[in-house]
């Protein structure tokens, strides 16, 4: 018995290792200069990794050196200042080890270099709000007394710091590459948590608090953005996508981004658009989350073109899309199902009159 256990032990070692190695589930490939982070996880494992296997071993050779014999007796040895010092001097070590690489990382995360340009993620079940400066270079004060769909961010419409300040349109925020880039997070309701994997940071975003970090970009591409915190049902759906891009791009999307004030197409106090007051209740109550406005698949059916044309069930019949029965669709989601999606919506908490702004959203978009 004794033998077997020593053997399993072993094996459970060594296959803790093989595992480690040949696992195809590794870091994504780091796109910012978090470097340091990389290393202090890679430290923590070879540190966790050399005590797990000293212990199996050192508990398989127990096992087998000290296994009942006939005739066998344990003698009682009683305090071994020698080996606790030991034992006090490598635990510490350990310690050390696995605490100061990541607590040093962190010192710098939230330390921001004086040039970071500030952007603003305002997390709200279940999506992301992005808010940028204006032409001032800073974000406007914000207080919760001004939150509403149209206006997620708070921003107070008295301040004019506040009048540039770029609400990014849709769930894609764009950051030039290699710019330092102070990330300011805030949460609307719940804890969420800010995580772009390959960018190696994180942090959580607590209602009712302001936390940050920073990071530079260091390689173009499209990112995406996950909620790292189990935030309620539709955690899942809350995703997003950062876009690094070279700078003469990423200033051409700014440039066609809205303002608070009303600059661009879709700014608060802006020009009139079809569908635009249903579009903001949209975008504030996150149901472009499930619905997308460009006839691509999501969680629901998509909004492009649905309006006015005839919709399969999940029951085999067919629905004429009008007014009615986008009303219905809203308030009372599961009372018909369209084929192919699941029944997951729940009844969305809309007034009356924001109901409607939508259906008018829904109908404007062709």
């Amino acid at each position: 018995m004794a033998a077997a256990i020593a053997i399993a032990l072993v094996a459970i070692a060594i296959g803790s290792l093989a595992f480690h190695y040949a696992s195809p589930w590794w870091l994504t490939p780091i796109a910012s200069n978090w470097h340091a982070m990389d290393d202090a996880l890679l430290l923590t494992f070879a540190i966790t990794g050399v005590v797990f296997v000293a212990l199996h071993l050192f508990v398989a050779y127990a096992v087998m050196r000290f296994r009942h014999q006939p005739g066998r007796v344990a003698s009682r040895e009683h305090g071994n200042r020698k080996l606790e010092w030991w034992l006090i001097g490598l635990t510490t070590l350990g310690i050390i080890g696995l605490l100061a690489p990541g607590l040093t990382v962190y010192a710098h995360l939230i330390t921001p270099p004086a040039n970071a340009s500030v952007f603003e993620v305002m997390g709200q079940q279940w999506q992301w709000h992005y808010r940028l400066p204006g032409k001032d270079g800073k974000l406007g004060v914000t207080d919760v007394r001004f939150m509403q769909p149209s206006n997620p961010f708070g921003i107070d419409p008295e301040d004019p710091k506040g009048q540039d300040d770029v609400l990014v349109d849709g769930q894609e925020l764009h950051l030039p590459q290699g710019r330092p880039a102070l990330a300011q997070l805030r949460a609307q309701d719940v804890l969420h948590d800010f995580y772009v994997p390959q960018f190696r940071t994180r942090m959580n975003m607590v209602p009712g608090m302001v936390t940050h970090f920073w990071f530079t970009p260091e390689k173009n591409g499209r990112f995406e953005v996950l909620c790292a915190q189990l935030c309620g049902v539709g955690h899942s759906n809350m995703r997003s996508y950062v876009v690094v891009e070279d700078m003469a791009a990423y200033e051409n999307w700014l440039a066609r981004q809205p303002t608070f004030g009303g600059g661009g197409k879709a700014g608060v106090g802006g020009p009139a658009e079809p569908g635009k007051q249903g579009r903001l209740v949209a975008q504030g109550k996150g149901c472009l989350a499930c619905h997308s406005v460009d006839g691509t698949a999501g969680v629901g059916p998509s909004w492009k073109g649905l309006f006015g044309r005839s919709e399969a069930m999940a029951d085999g019949k067919s629905v004429a899309v009008d007014e009615d029965y986008l009303k219905e669709s809203i308030t009372a989601p599961q009372a018909r199902i369209v084929k192919g999606f699941a029944p997951v919506m729940p009844p969305a908490q809309l007034s009356e009159a924001e109901t409607a702004a939508v259906v008018e959203y829904i109908k404007s978009l062709h």
